[in-house]
């Protein structure tokens, strides 16, 4: 069951990575629990919610608008209701310009569905 749990989770992941590429910001959130807390690459401040969220993927689409997001070396491990992914990230800005950092995505189980209760991006240093 944990394997099928992370293979759902990875697809989550992938389909939120495409979404972002598309420009979707409905699909980027889609994974999301409206009740999420947690923190940005591009701002210091704790976010809540999905508004808050979807500020950060229009920060990046507001500076480069064929942006490139893939995230590298996903690992997801699973406990009852909870499970956490963590992995590296890379948007490709345009004109030689990458920002790259780790993650940390918190899912818990809502019904049949996974949800990101708590999210953590930070830019490498």
């Amino acid at each position: 069951m944990s394997k099928q749990i992370q293979k759902q989770i990875l697809r989550l992941e992938r389909e939120q990575a495409a979404a972002i590429n598309r420009g979707d910001l409905r699909g980027a959130v889609q994974m999301f629990d409206k009740s999420l807390v947690g923190f940005s690459s591009t701002t210091h401040a704790r976010i809540h919610g999905l508004t808050a969220l979807g500020r950060t993927f229009q920060h990046y689409w507001k500076r480069a608008p064929k942006m490139t997001y893939r995230i590298e070396q996903p690992h997801v491990h699973v406990s009852g209701n909870s499970a956490v992914a963590t992995f590296y990230w890379k948007v490709w800005l345009g004109a030689g310009r990458t920002v790259r950092g780790r993650a940390t995505h918190v899912f818990a189980r809502k019904g049949k569905n996974w949800r990101v209760v708590h999210e953590h991006f930070s830019r490498a240093h």
